[in-house]
């Protein structure tokens, strides 16, 4: 491999020269000039950096205060409170979802409401004519907001159009429609995926324009394309619900203005999509008499409350390898559960088809569910249905002992609210300032076996 040639500079001027001389030609200065070594010398030539130097960065230490960015309220809480608190000027966001979840709906109200709060807006669809979303904003009534309609794919025109208009916020539906010239490969694929988030991206971060992008998702309700995508945004909302429920869920699961693992509860109504301001009271609204196998479990998802009904069958099975079916929550987990009742607490399920599902369409992933999901299944098995007032909630580890989770405070609290008087937790849950509340502390799973069914 060649050598790297040398560089000399001058350490009073900083001119450039191709070899050593005593005296600098450009500001007089004698004993000067010394050499400079290249920033790459490795690598293929052309390729490497070699010996040009590039501009120095200003740098800040860990102390320097910077204030909170400044925030955009919608006037759409619960849309809100998944971004942080409102939005921030030059974020870039990608909102994920089924096809036909409720996705533009969602967003068309949302622009809709930032315009009425002085924003500047342009929506840009891709999927859709222009006349297909005046006709869904005449439905809804948002009519009269002054939102800037565009229908493109091409993204030369539509960074042309950002330019000329100079938006505060632009919402791009969706990302796989859009196709840059400078990239040959066909719109949607992984290339044009990447090439059209970067433009944007870089766009909303240069002229302090805030992107919401919309993103298609896979079989296994990933966003469509390269996960690179995810990392080049700030904030990455999915918009959730099963099509048989009136129920919608954004959760984000990335944001670097706010707090992760929110979310924001909406109702499909006629109307579009209306806010769910207390979606404990919603998820156990059709909750009747009490019945076998239905559990009560008092939730936190990201930073409020929420209760949910984890429903429970236990039947025999006709199969060589019985049913378990998990809707709702983690399956892999709720296999653990059945072997710690099998092994630690003798419930066997062998020979018995297993059926467990969240109420509502509500997705729950904390292990704190694990208490309440085996309260449901003992109350199918053993066929006795639990308190209608009992909520219950706690970590169960492969000895069958009981874990205390966080926020057990707020979970008594949202439970009182709703009317609860009875709590069963693990052992060595700490709460203050419940006194409406009875709480029973067990230290294992065989206790509550034993003092609530009289098995085991």
């Amino acid at each position: 491999m060649a050598k790297a040639p040398l560089q000399f500079t001058c350490t009073s001027c900083g001119a450039r020269f191709p070899k050593w001389s005593g005296r600098c030609d450009a500001c007089g200065a004698w004993n000067s000039i010394v050499e400079e070594a290249p920033l790459s010398a490795s690598g293929p030539k052309g390729k490497s950096l070699g010996g040009a130097k590039g501009r120095l960065i200003a740098l800040t230490t860990l102390a320097t205060e910077e204030p909170p960015p400044p925030r955009t309220c919608s006037g759409l809480v619960e849309f809100d409170r998944v971004l942080g608190g409102g939005l921030v000027p030059a974020s870039a966001i990608l909102v994920g979802g089924d096809p036909g979840i409720g996705k533009s709906t969602l967003l068309l109200q949302a622009v809709s409401a930032f315009a009425r709060a002085g924003l500047k807006c342009l929506y840009i669809s891709g999927e859709e004519a222009s006349a297909q979303v005046r006709m869904r904003a005449q439905r809804l009534g948002l009519a009269d907001a002054s939102v800037n309609l565009g229908g493109e794919t091409n993204l030369r025109d539509i960074l042309t159009t950002m330019e000329a208009e100079r938006p505060d916020l632009v919402v791009i539906d969706s990302i796989q429609t859009m196709w840059a010239d400078s990239v040959e490969a066909a719109p949607g694929s992984v290339s044009q995926v990447r090439a059209a988030a970067h433009e944007l991206v870089t766009f909303a971060k240069s002229r302090g324009v805030s992107v919401i992008l919309v993103g298609h998702v896979t079989k296994e309700g990933q966003i469509a394309g390269p996960r690179v995508v995810e990392h080049m945004v700030d904030t990455v909302l999915y918009f959730e619900g099963e099509r048989g429920h009136q129920f919608r869920l954004l959760r984000a699961v990335k944001n670097r203005f706010g707090p992760a693992s929110e979310i924001g509860v909406f109702e499909m109504t006629g109307m579009g999509l209306a806010e769910v301001a207390n979606p404990s009271a919603l998820f156990l609204s059709e909750r009747g008499q009490p019945a076998p196998g239905s559990a009560v479990f008092a939730g936190i998802e990201g930073t409020r409350p929420v209760l949910t009904e984890i429903q429970a069958l236990v039947a025999p099975s006709t199969l060589a390898s019985p049913r378990r079916t998990v809707v709702g929550l983690d399956s892999g987990r709720i296999s653990t559960i059945l072997a710690v009742l099998e092994s630690r607490c003798g419930i066997p399920f062998a020979g018995l088809d297993v059926f467990l599902n969240v109420a509502g369409g509500m997705k729950v992933t904390e292990p704190a569910a694990d208490l309440a999901a085996a309260a449901a299944l003992l109350s199918a098995r053993e066929d006795v249905a639990l308190p209608s007032d009992l909520v219950i909630f706690g970590e169960i580890s492969l000895s069958a002992a009981l874990r205390p989770v966080s926020q057990a405070e707020n979970r008594l609290k949202e439970a009182e609210k709703l009317g609860f008087t009875q709590a069963i937790a693990p052992q060595g849950t700490k709460v203050t300032g419940s006194d409406g509340m009875r709480l029973r502390t067990l230290p294992d799973l065989v206790t509550l076996v034993g003092d609530m069914f009289g098995a085991g």
